[in-house]
């Protein structure tokens, strides 16, 4: 246990943090693991209006810090990459 006032509070700080951070990563993955079934069945239209969502949601979580802005930039990436190949091979 914390020894000193400040040094409590900033346990009870850095908790509520971890949670608020823990929610917003935990909905981040959600939304992209949605999106990733919408690929998987073979829903393209639906994944294409989808992406949108989910680039909102990684860009939330950088701008609350939970996410690096190159972390969210390869996440985007790699997504765009794996519709654009099931595009691809759609034509």
């Amino acid at each position: 246990m914390p020894n000193t006032k400040s040094a409590l509070k900033n346990l009870r700080k850095s908790e509520k943090r971890r949670l608020r951070n823990k929610a917003i990563k935990s909905a981040t993955k959600t939304y992209i693991k949605k999106f990733l079934k919408f690929l998987e069945s073979g829903k393209v239209e639906e994944a294409q209006a989808f992406l949108s969502e989910v680039y909102k949601r990684v860009d939330m979580a950088v701008s609350k810090g939970v996410f690096h802005k190159n972390k969210a930039a390869r996440i985007k990436s790699r997504l765009t990459q794996k519709l654009n190949r099931i595009l691809s091979q759609a034509a």
